[in-house]
């Protein structure tokens, strides 16, 4: 029997290097096979989650600062090269029994409304940006029901529902050809102007379902 030199000894350590990482390739790659899918889902869950939290804030900002300037407040949702609205939101400090029907009656982000003196306030009206959205190749966002933009709120804090159409809804839904990349979902805002995210497909009577 042949004593083993210091050269054939490392040659047998090397050679089972290279197999323990040929076996440690094969482990990842099944590993990412399997994988992959499932963190492409949970990524869009997570965004689509993100949206939800984005729009809800829209809808509740509006209605604070209704009740905070005991005024009129209106949510404007417009249109973001990116492909997702941005939102915006707007005050006007005339009462409820004057109707605020001008764009001059309401602030804008380089001027505040006028003040029952006639003079402007110091409120700027609060525009946040879609841009870190997912494009809308990745997460389609449809306002409703039916046409309409913008929501509004009388100083109570409550929707104003004599001004229609109105967005009480933002389906948050993936886009066609991507159906099982993330459950649909929803942001609706009640009468009470209360945003509620929700399971737009959630059972009757489930606790996770959008309110009518």
């Amino acid at each position: 029997m042949h004593p083993v030199t210091v050269s054939q000894r490392r040659a047998i350590e090397a050679g089972f290097t290279i197999i323990e990482a040929m076996v440690g390739l094969v482990i990842m790659a099944i590993l990412l096979a399997f994988g992959m899918p499932r963190m492409t889902d949970w990524l869009g869950a997570t965004r689509a989650a993100g949206a939800a939290g984005f729009y809800a804030e829209g809808f509740t900002v509006a209605r604070m600062q209704a009740l905070s300037n005991n005024s009129q407040s209106r949510l404007v949702f417009v249109a973001n090269a990116g492909g997702q609205p941005d939102w915006r939101v707007d005050i006007c400090l005339r009462t409820t029994d004057v109707p605020c029907t001008l764009d001059s009656d309401w602030s804008s982000e380089s001027a505040g409304p006028k003040d029952a003196s006639g003079a402007p306030a110091a409120f700027r009206s609060i525009r946040r940006s879609a841009a870190t959205l997912p494009p809308a190749t990745r997460l389609a966002v449809t306002l409703g029901p039916g046409l309409g933009n913008t929501v509004y709120f009388t100083p109570l804090g409550w929707v104003d529902a004599s001004r229609a159409p109105r967005v009480t809804r933002v389906g948050l839904a993936p886009p066609a050809g991507q159906s099982d990349s993330f459950r649909p979902s929803a942001v609706v805002l009640t009468l009470a102007g209360v945003a509620v995210t929700c399971d737009p497909n959630a059972a009757d009577g489930a606790s996770n379902g959008c309110p009518e």
